[in-house]
């Protein structure tokens, strides 16, 4: 699989990572098993990039992602991001003391079974945190102290990225982008290569929105946050369905559905939609079936869109998306 260098730091990670949302939490109920099983398929196929959180089944995916690498011999070749923070409660910018981000990197060093992390971002936390210059003064410190080996951000909305790349620590920012979601591919994706920013792609299909696979009858699990999140009651609400409500998102998709090339499913094409942009660094699907992950890691060899068909998704997202997300993220 193709590889692209995460921004200025010394990292080269495939263009299709894997995200570890869904089999740690939120995404209704998966097993110990096939969380495993998930890990180990996006490694066979080449993955060298995994992100997680401290938070995903509370701690649980990371513990996934260490139970995998311990019997994985290229283990060293693989990159692994977490994040911290979400466990502040209630989640406040005051909560963000070095003591804490300290005491939760500590928790995912346990966790993950590593002495130093590779990548640990703040995520998404409170928009005020981002003007209190202690808190990135924190992490800093935790690189100096040889805890983790860089440092990134999680962010909610585009402000937030452009304001966190203000501070010289951070390297990385993981934003939510996608044919539904296009706001960051304006003037975040100009300054971070100007600065030499990574950018991790997440929620890449849209909570499942852009696989082509929801429908108006579908239906959730009770532990799916896209059955209880919908209006942001447990979180923001741009986390679900890209903030879209779910039956203009489901239009939406049936007119991007016009502009699929044969031979690729919508998942690959809004990946490769993705990826066609070269500020990004890598892209973090995430999904508990291997026949998924494998069709996902497949999109690195595909060709990119033609420009044509890019203009054919911008006019969709102009015409369907831009006035419910695009001055909210």
């Amino acid at each position: 699989m193709e590889q692209r260098r995460l921004g200025s730091t010394d990292l080269d990670v495939t263009e299709v990572g894997l995200g570890t949302w869904n089999i740690g939490s939120d995404w209704g109920e998966v097993s110990s098993e096939e969380a495993r099983t998930a890990v180990r398929t996006a490694l066979e196929e080449g993955v060298t990039f995994l992100d997680t959180a401290d938070v995903y089944g509370d701690g649980a995916s990371e513990q996934y992602i260490a139970d995998v690498l311990e019997e994985w011999d290229d283990s060293e070749d693989v990159t692994v991001a977490t994040k911290v923070g979400r466990r502040i409660d209630p989640h406040e910018a005051a909560g963000y003391t070095a003591e804490t981000l300290e005491e939760h990197v500590d928790r995912s060093r346990e966790n993950l079974g590593a002495d130093t992390l590779d990548l640990v971002q703040l995520h998404c936390p409170p928009t005020p945190a981002y003007y209190q210059p202690r808190v990135f003064d924190a992490m800093e410190a935790l690189v100096e102290d040889g805890k983790i080996d860089y440092v990134g951000v999680s962010v909610e909305k585009v402000e937030e990225a452009l304001k966190a790349i203000e501070y010289p620590c951070v390297e990385t920012i993981q934003i939510i982008f996608n044919p539904l979601r296009q706001r960051p591919a304006e003037l975040f994706f100009e300054e971070a290569k100007r600065r030499d920013i990574g950018v991790i792609v997440r929620v890449p299909l849209a909570s499942g929105l852009l696989t082509g696979a929801l429908s108006a009858e579908t239906e959730f699990d009770e532990s799916d946050h896209r059955n209880f999140n919908r209006e942001g009651e447990a979180f923001d609400r741009g986390e679900t369905f890209s903030g879209l409500p779910f039956e203009r998102g489901l239009e939406a998709v049936d007119r991007i559905e016009d502009h699929v090339p044969a031979g690729m499913t919508t998942a690959q094409f809004s990946l490769r939609w993705i990826l066609d942009h070269d500020a990004v660094s890598t892209v973090i699907p995430g999904s508990s079936s291997p026949e998924h992950i494998r069709d996902n890691v497949a999109v690195s060899s595909l060709d990119s869109l033609s420009n044509q068909t890019h203009g054919a998704v911008r006019d969709v997202y102009e015409r369907t998306v831009y006035e419910h997300v695009h001055q909210q993220w």
